[in-house]
Order: C-alpha cells, then sequence, then structure tokens
C-alpha cells in the first residue's frame, strides 16, 4: 500500500473561485476540518497578497493542530532582487508556518511575457529562493507552474527548473497544470520524465478547464507521485482544482493506496458539506462520492436490483464515504423504492405487505393532488413515518397572516417586503410571533422559526437554503396548483421537502411545516 501526501488549497486556491469570498472566522474554521478529517498539509494563502491571509496565519499558528501542518503560499523573488530584499519572501517568513509552498516558472513562454528576463535568471530566481527558505529552517514545497505547457514546448528546460529546484533543497517538486489543459496521458508521460530527472518527492497541482482534473490526478500518481493537492469540492478559478472529495477516495478505495484511516474517510461526506456550506456555495448533487445524489436510484430497474444486491447499480458502499442510498420516488419507482424507505422502519415488511400497498397509494394520490417526491426525500420519510405510527408532531400552526407590500426605488424598481404574523400550538401551549422577510415566505419562515425556538431551541441552527416553485399545468388556470420545494439545512445536513396547494402561501406554509418536523424527528431525533 502506497502512502500519499495530501496537500489541500481550499483556502488558497479555492478562495481565488469566482464568488466565493471567505472570512478569517471562515478560514480557521475551514482548516479545523480539513485537520480533523486527516489532510496532510494545508495551504492557507499568500500572506503578502493581503491582510485577510496575514491576519489568518497571526492567528491560525497560535492554534493547536492534530496531523496537520500549515503552509504558507507565495512567489520566487523578484528579478534583479536578492531573496533577503524581497518583500514577498520576508511575508511568507513572517507567516511563521514550517512549510512554505513557493512557485516559479517552468514554461520559457511565462520566462519571456511574464517575467520579462532571461531563462538563466528564472533559474537563478528559483535557486536563490529555495536556499534562502531553506536556511531560515523552512520545508519548501516548490510548485513547478505551467509545467506541462513548459514540458510539451520546451522538455530541457521545464526539467531543468525542477532539477534547479531540488539542488536548492526543495522536500517536494509539485507539476502544475496551471492551465488546465492536459490529459491523462500528457500527464503520465511527463511525470515519469521528472521521476526520472529529480529524487526527491514529485507532487501533482492539477486544474480543471477540460475536466480532466480528477483523471490528471490519478494518471500522475500511477505514473509516480506521491504528493496529490487540490480543493474540497473543486473549488478554484476559471473551471476549479482537482476535487478532493473524488480524488481522494478514488486513491484510497479504488487503488488502495494509504491516505486517512477509514473512519475519517467516512467522514468526506459531511466534511465537504460543511465546506461547502462555510463557503455558501451549493454542493452540486451530482458530484461523486458525496453529492446527495451520489447514490440515488430511480428506474424501477435500478432500485429493485440494488434492493437485491447493491453491486448491481453502485460502484461502492456508500457508508465507505459517510454518504446515503436513496431511493426517488415517482411514478416509475414502484414498491421496490417504496419498500427500501420501509425497510428503514421494519425490516420484515415486504412488496405484499399491507404497509407498502398503503403507503404507496398514498404517494399516488398525493402526486395526482400535485405532491411529488422524488426531490422531497424528507417529505415522504415524514409521510412513511405516519403511515406506521413512528411520526411525532412536535407542533400546529394554529393561524397565520401576511401582509406585502412593495417599495419603489428610484422609480424603476421595486422591493418586496412582507411582514408575517404567525401562532403555534406545541403542546397545550400557544406563541404568538412576527417578523419581517424579503417577500412572504421569507417572512413565514422567520416567524414560524422564531415563535418555535422557544420550544426547541435547536432550530436556531437551521436555515432555508432554496425555493422553488412549479405551476402545473391545469385545465382552469385559475385553480392551477402551485407546487413548492424547501431545501433547507442545519450546516451539516440538507434535505428537501414538498407542499402543493392551490395557493403559493399556503403549499410554502405546508412545505415549511414538514422541514421543521423532519429537523425535529429526524435530524435532532
Amino acid at each position: 500500500m502506497k502512502k500519499l501526501e495530501i496537500l489541500d488549497s481550499t483556502l488558497r486556491d479555492g478562495a481565488q473561485g469566482e464568488g466565493i469570498s471567505f472570512s478569517v472566522s471562515d478560514k480557521l474554521k475551514i482548516a479545523e476540518s480539513l485537520d480533523k478529517f486527516g489532510i496532510d498539509i494545508i495551504e492557507a494563502g499568500n500572506p503578502f497578497s493581503n491582510p485577510k491571509d496575514t491576519e489568518f496565519f497571526e492567528k491560525a499558528t497560535k492554534r493547536h493542530w492534530g496531523s496537520a501542518k500549515l503552509a504558507a503560499f507565495g512567489s520566487t523573488t523578484r528579478k534583479d532582487t536578492a531573496p533577503e530584499d524581497d518583500e514577498g519572501i520576508n511575508a511568507l517568513l513572517s507567516a511563521g508556518t514550517k512549510y512554505i509552498s513557493v512557485f516559479g516558472k517552468a514554461w520559457d513562454l511565462h520566462v519571456d511575457v511574464i517575467l520579462g528576463t532571461s531563462l538563466a535568471e528564472n533559474l537563478s530566481m528559483i535557486s536563490g529562493t529555495v536556499s534562502y527558505l531553506r536556511s531560515k529552517g523552512r520545508t519548501v514545497l516548490f510548485d513547478a507552474e505551467h509545467f506541462f505547457d513548459g514540458y510539451k514546448a520546451n522538455p530541457d528546460y521545464a526539467l531543468e527548473v525542477i532539477r534547479t529546484a531540488e539542488k536548492a533543497g526543495a522536500a517536494v517538486i509539485v507539476l502544475c497544470d496551471t492551465n488546465g489543459g492536459a490529459f491523462p496521458d500528457e500527464i503520465s508521460k511527463a511525470v515519469k520524465a521528472a521521476r526520472k530527472a529529480v529524487r526527491v518527492t514529485i507532487g501533482i497541482h492539477c486544474h480543471n478547464d477540460t475536466g480532466c482534473a480528477v483523471a490528471n490526478t490519478i494518471s500522475a500518481v500511477k505514473a509516480g507521485a506521491s504528493h496529490v493537492q487540490g480543493t474540497f469540492t473543486g473549488m478554484g478559478e476559471r473551471c476549479g482544482n482537482a476535487d478532493l472529495s473524488a480524488v481522494i477516495p478514488d486513491l484510497q478505495i479504488k487503488l488502495g493506496n494509504s491516505i486517512v484511516s477509514p473512519e475519517r474517510l467516512m467522514t468526506i461526506t459531511k466534511t465537504a458539506r460543511f465546506i461547502n456550506e462555510i463557503a455558501n456555495v451549493r454542493l452540486p448533487k451530482n458530484l461523486p462520492y458525496v453529492g446527495s445524489s451520489a447514490f440515488a436510484h430511480k428506474g424501477g430497474m435500478h432500485a429493485d436490483g440494488v434492493a437485491k444486491d447493491p453491486r448491481t447499480f453502485e460502484h461502492i458502499d456508500p457508508s465507505l464515504v459517510g454518504n446515503k442510498r436513496y431511493f426517488l420516488l415517482s411514478e416509475m419507482s414502484g414498491r421496490s423504492a417504496v419498500l427500501s424507505k420501509l425497510h428503514a422502519f421494519d425490516e420484515t415488511l415486504t412488496k405484499s405487505s399491507s404497509e407498502t400497498k398503503q403507503i404507496t397509494e398514498k404517494m399516488k394520490e398525493l402526486e395526482h393532488e400535485g405532491f411529488q417526491f422524488e426531490a422531497a426525500a424528507a417529505s415522504f420519510e415524514l409521510l412513511v413515518r405516519k403511515e406506521l405510527g413512528k411520526f411525532t408532531q412536535h407542533f400546529e400552526i394554529d393561524h397565520y397572516r401576511i401582509i406585502s407590500s412593495m417599495d419603489s426605488l428610484d422609480g424603476l424598481a421595486f422591493t418586496e417586503k412582507a411582514n408575517a404574523l404567525v401562532k403555534v400550538k406545541v403542546g397545550d401551549q400557544y406563541e404568538i410571533t412576527a417578523d419581517e422577510g424579503e417577500g412572504p415566505v421569507n417572512a413565514i419562515d422567520k416567524a414560524l422559526r422564531k415563535a418555535l425556538e422557544v420550544f426547541y431551541p435547536e432550530l436556531k441552527k437551521m436555515h432555508l437554503i432554496d425555493f422553488k416553485v412549479r405551476v402545473i399545468t391545469s385545465n382552469d388556470s385559475t385553480a392551477a396548483i402551485t407546487r413548492v420545494l424547501i431545501e433547507s439545512t442545519d450546516g451539516e445536513n440538507t434535505w428537501t421537502t414538498v407542499g402543493a396547494s392551490r395557493d403559493i402561501i399556503n403549499a410554502s406554509v405546508v412545505a415549511l411545516r414538514d422541514s421543521i418536523e423532519y429537523m425535529l424527528n429526524v435530524i435532532s431525533d
């Protein structure tokens, strides 16, 4: 079994992704989750690029970390500048990390066009930077930027760049597909050449501009790389980086490499979802291994096959990565999918059991009324619990009232404001609460949860993250059914509920009610 070293660059490369902006607090939380998961090196930012990263290192280096080591990131010294006089190099040292990632040009085009210097001077800048950092007691990871483009254009020079870094004392030579334009066969060929050129550890850093970042990373490891870089869920500039939430299971489960303990690997789904939650980025449902649809089955034949033997339509046991198997319920599903849900409550039930038939008929009845459970597994689970007598009703909505208004902005646009009042009953107690929101659904959501938090404080962790509306075709357009899907989260788990009514607010309240009941019946149970 080959031991691989993993460097996570979510806090540095991931932060360069469009729409990503981490606060110092965000970065500390993500770093802690990466450390807990078992990442070897956390590349946390460039202390020379912005005050936020400087503040992060000031706080992070004072904390106790488990197995993870922090790394500061920066460039080689500027041309015609001694390392000790370079502000960027001094910032790297002042970060206080034992590990430093420093990048240098491996493509002659960049040396000429970007740096505006000679090939020889570029080698001197690399050598001087690495040796200076080593003299200060730092472990240096040298990122050979644009290595694969450089290898195609001028292989002799690209290899001389990494030899120079090795001679200067770099502990790891990281080969970077910075433009993300290489294919797996090109990666493999270049990595093998690099393995012959240097004796130190070879690393791989891939971007996803051709959709090959994960495949390229796997190819590099097969060719001899033993240090792997990427970001969780593939965050990063342009099309992102190699997705560690796919790379790590691929390398460990599929190829038998040693990365983290099996127990820690089982937390990779939770870790990925937590990081995306902090980043305020929705986790794609179809993401391999950690997406909510990674082990979801809809077709009747698929559901029936998995019920008989999961190996028929699943490449691994979802529990290995902390994910779950789901059966999507629709007119295509049949009793096999329903039965799979029932087995979570009673394994003695069969396709011919009265409960199975009863719930299947109830589901079809509700679908006829406008509900749809394929994308609302939480609502279906509540339905099953109710039919099997395993549901606890935590509250009743006695009544609610919503008042909406539109405020003009510069006479051109409008902002919708809404006030909601709700009265809930919990046991024999009542609570009346009002709140304001951006639109009626936001207002009733805030008012409802505020009222219930008096009785159930755990609801403070819950919030709505997505709201979808669909008007279902009807012969009478004035009486069309509106279906509402609401996705909620508590920061670790996500779930979707559905409501249907001729009134969009009523449909939303049904979905909101189910969402809260799911939190109280299932998540917090």
